[in-house]
């Protein structure tokens, strides 16, 4: 228990410059006091006292803001910054030195006692207010853009954007096994759409301008 607290402290102090103790993080981060409170309603889960778990799971909710189902599998060095909002169903799972921000669904699609959840490979980051909906995988080192809703399947080291969600990034000049917390410097499609739209009417404009002056001289 208390080596998973160490662990959580320590994922907060490394992806949070805002963090200045192990103190402050212990006392002050609802993401470190969430995942106590999961740790316990999962062991209860796993020993058939089902309403009790989810009895947990409710008042860690009322006191974090957090939501984690008792079953969910959640990997080391989780760090769920804010946290605010953030709702982990019954079958995610989560790997290892994920990072969640505020708002974060990782929610369900199907009504049947399945995998309806998503799976987050190791080193994922997942933007504020990004929604992942349904059984699939997020593969290992991929980042998922602020509010992008994410319905499909996203490869390895990938970035994802939009609505829905697009893979606009992979396999990239990334460094093996850091945790890129950067989720503003993303490539925009819609935006490279637009200058290449632009570019198009350019060149148009000139073919027609060339048009013009040939037919003048025709006419001549």
């Amino acid at each position: 228990m208390f080596d998973a607290l160490r662990r959580d402290i320590r994922a907060v102090r490394e992806r949070d410059p805002a963090a200045r103790s192990a103190l402050e993080v212990l006392l002050c981060y609802p993401g470190v006091h969430a995942l106590v409170f999961h740790r316990r309603a999962r062991w209860l889960w796993d020993h058939g006292w089902l309403t009790t778990a989810r009895l947990i799971s409710h008042v860690a909710r009322f006191i974090t803001g957090i939501e984690i189902h008792p079953a969910a599998t959640i990997g080391p060095g989780l760090f769920i910054d804010h946290g605010m909002g953030v709702v982990i169903g019954e079958t995610a799972e989560v790997g290892a030195n994920v990072t969640l921000l505020q708002g974060v669904t990782l929610g369900g699609t199907s009504l049947k006692r399945e995998k309806r959840h998503p799976t987050l490979g190791d080193n994922v980051v997942v933007g504020a207010g990004a929604k992942v909906i349904g059984a699939f995988r997020i593969g290992d080192g991929s980042r998922i853009g602020a509010g992008s809703v994410v319905v499909r399947e996203v490869p390895p080291n990938s970035v994802v954007v939009g609505v829905p969600g697009r893979v606009t990034y992979r396999d990239g000049q990334r460094v093996a096994g850091e945790i890129d917390l950067n989720q503003t410097d993303l490539p925009d499609p819609v935006s490279k759409a637009i200058e290449q739209l632009v570019e198009r009417i350019r060149v148009l404009e000139a073919e027609l301008e060339t048009l013009r002056k040939k037919t003048e001289e025709e006419r001549r």
